[in-house]
This record gives C-alpha cells, sequence and structure tokens, in this order.
C-alpha cells in the first residue's frame, strides 16, 4: 500500500506539472538541457557504421572530424590544426591539435586518426570509397598524420570532413564493443543516456578543444509526428526541432512563438529503379516512368512548395549546379517508349519507409502517375532498418530516399552511380559515367573538373539511373530563447555554440 501511495502522488504531481500550458519538467539527469526533437531514433551509434541521418543528427555532436565544413561548406581545422601538401600532391600531412581528449580523458594521438581510417579502409564500410586514392596511412608521430595518395585527390579534404562515416574513434571503445552502447569521441557532448523510442541525452564535454558549450547537454527526443513536434515547440516543451510540417511555413512566418529557418539545402530526393530487374533493366522503360511523374505534384504533395523541383542531383545557386530539363510530365512519350521497348508492367513494388514520411506521401502521388501507363503499385511501407535491409538486397521494383549531406560533387554521384560504388542499389553501370567520375576525382582544373560532372549527370539522368525529383529546403525551428544556432544548408546540426536565455514561460 505505500508503494501504491507513493505512486500515486508521484501520478499527481508528474499531472499537475506536465499539463501546465508552456512549461517544461526536467529531471534527473537532463536538468536544464536543450530539449531537441528529431523525428526518429538512431539505427546504431556506431558513427562510422551507421547511414541514418537521426544518428548523424546525434552522432555529430559526439564525434569530430580531422577537418569539418564551415557553414560555407568550405573546409575548415577541426582535429587537425594544420595540413600541407607535397610538391606533387601525393602527400597530405596532418597536424593535430595538442591537448585534445576523449570523453574518458584519454588523449587523443595520431594512432586514434590511422585506426579510425584503416577501419573504414579494411572493413569496407559505407565511406571506403572516400579512400579509394589513399595507399597508406601512417603516424609519423603522437600528432602527425600522413596519407599518401596514387593520384592528385582534389577533393580529399571533403572526404576526410564530411562527417557521414568520418569521425575519428577510440580504439578501445570499438574493440571492447561499447560503442554500440555508450560511444565515447572527442566532441562537444558526451553520451550519456538512451531510453529506447524515447530520448537520448548527451552532456557537455567540459574539456572540449573548441571550448566548453554554453549549455549542460542536449536531450534528444523522438517525436515521428511533425504537428506533435511543432506543438511541444509552441508549448515550449522543446527548444528544438526540424520536424517542421511543410504545411505549416506560411503560417510560421508570422509566428512571434518560434523562430522559422527556411534555407537551400544540397539534399535530393530520388526514385531508383532496379536494373537488375525486367523490365527495369530496359533503359526505356525506366524513361517512361520519368516521364509520367508529376514532379510539380510530388513537390507540392511533400514539401507544400516549399522544395526545389530539380532533375538533376545538384540544386541551382549551388557552383556545381547543370541545367537539365529533359523529363517534362508526358504520358504520350512515356507510352511511345514502352511501345519501343515491347514492355507492358502491370506491377511495381515501391519501396518506401514510415521514418521519411515525404517517402510515403510521394508514393500516393507516383502511384497516381503511373495508373494511366496500366501500372499498379503497391506502397511497400516499412521501418527505415528494413528499408535498408531491403535495398541492399535489391528487393524491389523501386524505391524512394533523399541523400543528405553532400558538398563535393564526387558526394553526390560517385557512390551512387560508378558500377563500384558503394551506394549502388539500383545496379547501374554505364562505362562511361565511370570514366567521367573517374576523371572528376583526379582533376585538378577548377573547369575541366566541372565539365567531367556536368556530362556525367546529364548521363545518368538519361540513362536513367536515379530519377530526381526534387531538392528540399531546410525547415526547423527553435525558440526565440536559443541563440548561437544556425541552419547549415548540409544539415549539419551542432548545437556547441547554442545557448539558452532565460526569458518567457521557461521553467
Amino acid at each position: 500500500m505505500r508503494l501504491l501511495a507513493a505512486l500515486l502522488a508521484a501520478v499527481v504531481v508528474f499531472a499537475s506539472t506536465a499539463c501546465a500550458p508552456g512549461r517544461r519538467v526536467d529531471l534527473g539527469q537532463d536538468s536544464g538541457n536543450l530539449v531537441a526533437a528529431i523525428s526518429g531514433e538512431p539505427d546504431q551509434l556506431d558513427p562510422q557504421k551507421t547511414s541514418a541521418y537521426f544518428s548523424f543528427e546525434v552522432l555529430e555532436n559526439v564525434f569530430d572530424t580531422l577537418v569539418e565544413p564551415g557553414a560555407d561548406l568550405v573546409m575548415r581545422p577541426a582535429l587537425a590544426q594544420s595540413w600541407e601538401t607535397s610538391a606533387d600532391q601525393l602527400v597530405w600531412t596532418f597536424h593535430l591539435r595538442p591537448g585534445v581528449t576523449f570523453h574518458d580523458g584519454s588523449p587523443l594521438r595520431a594512432a586514434d586518426v590511422v585506426y579510425s581510417y584503416r577501419r573504414i579502409i579494411d572493413g569496407k564500410l559505407a565511406n571506403a570509397d572516400k579512400f579509394s586514392a589513399v595507399t597508406d596511412v601512417s603516424a609519423p608521430d603522437d600528432h602527425t598524420v600522413r596519407l599518401t595518395v596514387a593520384h592528385p585527390t582534389p577533393n580529399l579534404l571533403t572526404n576526410l570532413g564530411g562527417f557521414k562515416g568520418m569521425a575519428i574513434v577510440q580504439r578501445r571503445n570499438v574493440e571492447d564493443g561499447q560503442i554500440a552502447t555508450h560511444p565515447i569521441g572527442t566532441g562537444p557532448f558526451s553520451f550519456v543516456s538512451q531510453k529506447s523510442g524515447d530520448s537520448l541525452v548527451l552532456r557537455a564535454n567540459p574539456r572540449y578543444w573548441g571550448g566548453a558549450p554554453r549549455i549542460p547537454g542536449v536531450t534528444f527526443r523522438f517525436i515521428s509526428e511533425t504537428s506533435t513536434a511543432l506543438s511541444a515547440l509552441q508549448a515550449g516543451e522543446i527548444d528544438w526541432t526540424d520536424a517542421v510540417p511543410a504545411q505549416r511555413v506560411s503560417q510560421l512566418r508570422n509566428d512571434d512563438s518560434v523562430h522559422l529557418a527556411v534555407e537551400p539545402s544540397n539534399d535530393y530526393w530520388y526514385l531508383a529503379l532496379n536494373t537488375a530487374r525486367p523490365p527495369w533493366n530496359d533503359v526505356r522503360v525506366r524513361q517512361a516512368v520519368a516521364y509520367a511523374l508529376d514532379r510539380s505534384s510530388i513537390v507540392q504533395a511533400t514539401s507544400y512548395g516549399t522544395a526545389q523541383a530539380n532533375q538533376l542531383a545538384i540544386p541551382q545557386g549551388n557552383p556545381w549546379f547543370t541545367p537539365y530539363n529533359r523529363y517534362g510530365h508526358n504520358l504520350d512519350k512515356a507510352r511511345q517508349l514502352l511501345q519501343q521497348a515491347g514492355a507492358a508492367p502491370k506491377t511495381m513494388d515501391l519501396l518506401v519507409t514510415s521514418e521519411y514520411p515525404q517517402t510515403v506521401t510521394a508514393a500516393q502521388v507516383i502511384a497516381a502517375n503511373l495508373e494511366p501507363l496500366g501500372i499498379g503499385v503497391t506502397i511497400r511501407t516499412v521501418d527505415f532498418a528494413t528499408w535498408l535491409d531491403e535495398q541492399n538486397s535489391g528487393h524491389f521494383d523501386m524505391l524512394m530516399m533523399g541523400w543528405l549531406g553532400n558538398i563535393d560533387p564526387d558526394d553526390f554521384y560517385y557512390a551512387q552511380h560508378h558500377t563500384g560504388g558503394t551506394s549502388n542499389a539500383q545496379k547501374f553501370s554505364d562505362p562511361r559515367v565511370d570514366a567521367l567520375l573517374d576523371a572528376g576525382r583526379t582533376e585538378t582544373d577548377q573547369q575541366a573538373r566541372k565539365d567531367d560532372y556536368a556530362r556525367a549527370a546529364t548521363l545518368i539522368a538519361d540513362e536513367v539511373s536515379y530519377i530526381y525529383l526534387y531538392n528540399p529546403a531546410v525547415l526547423q525551428a527553435w525558440t526565440p530563447n536559443l541563440t548561437g544556432y544556425e541552419a547549415r544548408r548540409d544539415k549539419a546540426i551542432r548545437f556547441r555554440s547554442a545557448v539558452l536565455h532565460a526569458g518567457g514561460d521557461r521553467p
């Protein structure tokens, strides 16, 4: 009875505080933290093995890279404070910052960087292709890392600094298996705990090389419904979210209770047809599907006009942008191509995931677009982990997904469309594309390199390795009490400089 009475008392206290409008309840270890709502839970905590954006949102605050992109996406010092290249551009020497420590207090040494890179290379992890030109990684001393490349590599810094999969990890943390449940990095925040299906807590790292954060920590809450996340922000229950309903953007522009960010992004959303399966292995059938799609309707349904329709990966405004407009909505052309191919597909399996709701929304429009061609689309909605398994096993006719965090043109094209690309799930292969993408990795003349990628991008679209749909905007919102944070084109979520000011109804 005493236990029951205590539980009832706790429920009464919780209800009386939780129902107070505009007030947030901070409990225990996350008291005073910045509370950030993201749309899904990290699939895992090993930064070199995950490919989920939800994981990167969290882990970019826990781990560092050797160099990192600034807001202008130009690579800047991070764990390496400086670097130089040899006259023949085949040897890159990086000098580590002195005094950097991991979260457990152990010092960062050059051997940790060598171990991190060798783990990616030898384990053939998702970003192994970033090291395709690297012939040797060594540590002449504790503070120096040396990379030798087989040929000039103009995008090496971008390869090392794009956070996805390139974090510097601690060898002991990996070898004892703890990285999966309690990752240890050198970043501005250290991992504290995770409650599956609910939240993940980080604590400020007082020894961070860039200066101790000005907030005690970050609590990431997993809220899949964008309307729920926005309501929580407006009620003062959370401080930041990137789960902003696109249909609310116009209204939010005039809402003084939140700060809204709408920024152009380098992300893109696409469809991929499985070229290992008939009839999708016939380029004319793939082109027919491309002509059948009404991109403007897809953009309106998924982003309420905040995204930019695009038939290539790289958006207008980016210096690597290439104009391309072959696939206007044209059902007659689509029927003609199917007739030329002697194909009359009746069904299509379209793989999407509930953890990226825009794929589910777009699938409905796509199904309606293909119906006049006699193609009945079966929309298969799965969780993201299953989506990855199905993609990797080639168990799909067509899938929809986005590619995030792109900076260099190599990021937009190589892994996805080179015959040996690590993310070429659609099994596309064209020797002309391979040659151009290989050339882009070695060409040091900027204009010649731009020409290579423009030709490659055009072939990729002509041959329908991907059907590009649109470049989304970065949509984020936060309390006016939060300063020192900025929404970025590459969608990097960095809370290292964030400041939460007292005010309003915050406790």
